[in-house]
């Protein structure tokens, strides 16, 4: 079902009733097989000491199947398939079919699931003989190592490490073996740092702190203020209260006192 789109609910008004079956898989590539609306089998379902009996009949000329695998001859599937009768458990389900994704891309409720059943082969010699090719097939690796007599030069040689990641790596380890140092440690090594200049970039504060980028963003928040503008760009400086020195402005308006008063 697509998450968004209309659904067509005819089909819960009219309260069809539909199967849920299991069947193997060999069964749905037979019927996969058959022409477009042809007949695939028989569905016969009667009554054995008062209990339901379904079984399915696969038609004839869809019982034969290719090689399969280091099979040399055609494998033949088997005719009869006994259903087995299994409770809805208390469980309410429902069909949903998909329209065209670009004509009608719409769902539409089929029917609500009256009965669920599996359907199982009859055990012959010849299940026995698809099930054993089957396994052996399953077996196998996916994939296979093949060693080659000359390098290929048909398609981009790999690259042993992209630029990015030798310096993400580099970082990494910079960074790695850099150990969170107590907070006060850190305060008292960052205003003994702004009591020697008002400015400072990150980089300069990770040198001199020895402290994680992330770790030392996160104190420089609390006690200062980052210039993303201005002659400074890209610094960070104390907060007023933790200043042990005056700004600019400050100067500025002390020295325009002065000259007011004389």
């Amino acid at each position: 079902m697509s998450e968004k789109g209309e659904v067509n609910l005819t089909g819960a008004k009219q309260s069809k009733g539909v199967w849920l079956v299991k069947v193997p898989k060999y069964l749905a590539q037979q019927w996969d097989k058959a022409t477009e609306k042809g007949e695939v089998g028989k569905l016969t379902i009667g009554k054995k000491q008062g209990k339901t009996q379904v079984s399915f009949s696969l038609n004839e000329e869809l019982t034969t199947i290719g090689a399969v695998g280091e099979s040399e001859s055609p494998l033949q599937v088997p005719r009869e398939h006994p259903f087995t009768m299994n409770s809805l458990g208390g469980q309410t389900m429902a069909v949903f079919s998909q329209g065209d994704k670009d004509v009608n891309p719409s769902s539409t409720l089929e029917g609500m699931v009256v009965h669920r059943a599996e359907c199982r082969p009859v055990v012959t010699d010849n299940y026995m003989k698809l099930k054993k090719v089957q396994m052996k097939e399953s077996l196998k690796p996916q994939r296979l190592s093949q060693q080659l007599e000359r390098a290929i030069t048909t398609v981009y040689k790999p690259v042993a490490n992209h630029d990015f990641n030798v310096e993400y790596e580099k970082k990494k380890k910079s960074e790695g073996k850099m150990v969170r140092a107590e907070r006060q440690v850190v305060l008292d090594m960052l205003f003994s740092a702004f009591e020697k200049h008002q400015y400072y970039n990150i980089k300069d504060l990770v040198d001199i702190t020895k402290q994680p980028v992330t770790y030392l963003k996160e104190i420089m928040r609390d006690i200062g203020t980052y210039n993303s503008k201005g002659a400074h760009k890209s610094t960070w400086e104390l907060k007023a209260e933790y200043r042990h020195y005056r700004s600019a402005e400050e100067e500025e308006e002390e020295e325009e006192e002065e000259m007011q008063t004389a």
